[in-house]
């Protein structure tokens, strides 16, 4: 028992002490431009080595840090969110061996030592989401390790393909596959980033995986899990120049994008809608990834995690306090009863919509304007807009739902700021999402973009920020006539509630018919045409031949006579 209360002390003091450290080295690392990189020669095979391999750069540096400060609060945090749940060290332990995981992938250089990581978060991701063995959380779990397995094959494969290089290290050899050959491997590569990033076709999991507990959703879709696959698309950025991969990734994720923002006004549980801003912000970085600038992509990656983090710790503490209520239809004006946590939750929300000055804002920003002054098309910049103005929207929306609406819960609730341990949990981040936007860009970008635009071009993402928060709020104000309308619209709301099908595609579709094809197909193959001509028909011929031979052993005169007429027999007709 007193190693189930102080456990969660302990983890906050290990990860917030290597954070400081990571910090620290970032410091070194970034202003004496060094490369630090530990070789672990494991065994050769005639010319390859499998290496393992860790990096210490700014980069890597940098990123680990904010992985073990966002995972030192969560800690924290957890002691008191499931404080009273019977597999309590069970629940600490695999959130530690999450983040040993995350550490392994972010540290690894090369393909071969980046599994440990890779395998272990979608592993470990598993074992969490299924946490409440329950129908629900076993079909999402279900759902999100069979969709990363996708990206574990895609990895593999690109090891194989890599062997070409010599090595495995992409790291260094990212810039030398600029070569037509090697397409396959980028587009693998790609697709291994997609699944881990939730991009689509590969979206459903990512809601799905909100039946996991609140602390687990706060770091998987803050630094951790979702955010693996834009750190190896940031890994693989000078491979990925000047290829036709850039044109499709920047496609998918600007449809993601605008996707996940659509989903989100039609959303009325509390955490899928912050898991669906989530996917949003995915593809804002992958776009801006695709774009060329992958250090804007690892700019915004760093601020989203500080305040989506916050999020999601403010929406855990909303549904604890409103008796594990997620429905945004049953709460309303908490502002009164939960000052602080709703604070901290406006400014978060804040943030995400790029409000001037918030950690959001100098990515976000700088991220449209590039984007705007870029060689994208139309329909790019189109879905760009619209999906920014789709962000504000359905933060106001969600604003007005949980936090200044009338007053829905009933009588008989536990709403307040008590809670010493999840409230200092939060401060940390809710600081940082108000200061370190601005601290990060002064040391990733000493030098300033130069940005060259037009006063429509500067100021449409300000106008359509200020009428997308009009809309959702006015529109969610008259909530009755609003909902009537879109009554006559019933197919539209139902493919933008439902994500365009995919929940529907990725379970039931997809699930069903390959279950069907695999029983044919093992009917037919495995138990049919490849067992005849393959194991069985081969023990057949060789039983044959090995009974032949035995016959020819015994030093019978008439098997010798025998072949000896057959011989001369081939011989005459040889000769004729």
């Amino acid at each position: 028992m007193v190693w189930m209360i102080y456990m969660h002390k302990t983890s906050m003091f290990s990860l917030g002490a290597g954070s400081l450290i990571c910090g620290y080295i970032f410091l070194m690392k970034l202003f004496n431009g060094v490369t630090s990189i530990i070789e672990w020669d494991l065994m050769s095979l005639n010319s390859l080595s499998i290496v393992m391999v860790l990096i210490f750069d700014w980069v890597s540096m940098l990123f680990l840090c904010f992985v073990l400060l966002i995972s030192s609060s969560v800690m924290y945090y957890s002691g008191s969110y499931m404080k009273g749940d019977k597999y309590f060290n069970r629940f600490m332990y695999l959130v530690i061996m999450f983040v040993f995981s995350m550490a392994m992938m972010v540290l690894s250089p090369n393909l071969i030592s980046i599994l440990l990581g890779w395998d272990g978060l979608g592993l470990v991701s598993y074992a969490l989401v299924i946490f409440y063995q329950n129908e629900k959380s076993a079909n999402a779990g279900m759902l999100t390790i069979l969709s990363n397995r996708v990206g574990d094959v895609a990895i593999l494969l690109s090891i194989g393909l890599m062997v070409s290089l010599g090595s495995w290290s992409f790291v260094i050899y990212s810039f030398y596959m600029k070569d037509s050959d090697l397409i396959l491997l980028k587009f693998l590569i790609m697709l291994s980033a997609m699944t881990k990033s939730a991009q689509i076709p590969f979206s459903a999991w990512l809601p799905a995986a909100m039946a996991a507990p609140t602390p687990v959703s706060a770091l998987v879709h803050s630094s951790t899990l979702v955010t693996a696959g834009v750190y190896l698309m940031i890994r693989f950025s000078g491979a990925m120049e000047g290829s036709y991969i850039q044109s499709v990734l920047l496609i998918i994720s600007c449809l993601t994008m605008f996707m996940a923002g659509l989903g989100a006004n039609f959303e009325y549980d509390l955490k899928k809608i912050i898991a669906l801003s989530t996917l949003s912000q995915l593809g804002v970085m992958l776009s801006i990834l695709s774009l060329g600038y992958p250090d804007l992509s690892f700019f915004h990656l760093l601020s989203h995690a500080l305040f989506k983090a916050l999020l999601f710790m403010c929406a855990g503490v909303v549904i604890h306090s409103a008796n594990n209520y997620q429905d945004i239809r049953f709460m309303g004006g908490l502002v009164k009863f939960m000052p602080l946590t709703i604070s901290f939750m406006t400014v978060s929300n804040l943030a995400l919509c790029g409000f001037p000055f918030l950690a959001g804002f100098y990515s976000k920003d700088m991220i449209l304007e590039v984007a705007f002054m870029s060689w994208a098309n139309y329909m790019s910049l189109i879905l760009y807009v619209l999906a920014t103005g789709l962000t504000v929207m359905y933060t106001m929306r969600l604003v007005y739902y949980s936090l200044s609406g009338s007053f829905n819960l009933s009588a008989m609730n536990n709403l307040s700021d008590d809670n010493k341990i999840m409230s200092n949990s939060m401060i940390v981040l809710g600081v940082s999402a108000v200061f370190m936007g601005a601290i990060l860009s002064w040391m990733i970008f000493p030098e300033p973009y130069m940005i060259c635009l037009n006063i429509f071009m500067k100021s449409v993402v300000l106008m359509v920020s200020i009428l997308g928060g009009m809309m959702g709020y006015m529109l969610n104000l008259l909530a009755i006539s609003y909902n009537l309308k879109f009554l006559g619209n019933y197919k539209f709301v139902l493919m933008s509630g439902s994500m365009w099908f995919m929940p529907f595609l990725s379970t039931k579709k997809i699930s069903e018919n390959s279950l069907i094809m695999g029983t044919k197909i093992e009917k037919l193959g495995d138990k049919g045409w490849f067992e005849y001509f393959g194991g069985q028909g081969l023990y057949y011929v060789l039983s044959k031949l090995f009974s032949l031979l035995n016959i020819m052993q015994l030093n019978s005169i008439k098997v010798f006579m025998k072949l000896f007429v057959v011989g001369m027999v081939i011989i005459l007709f040889s000769f004729m």
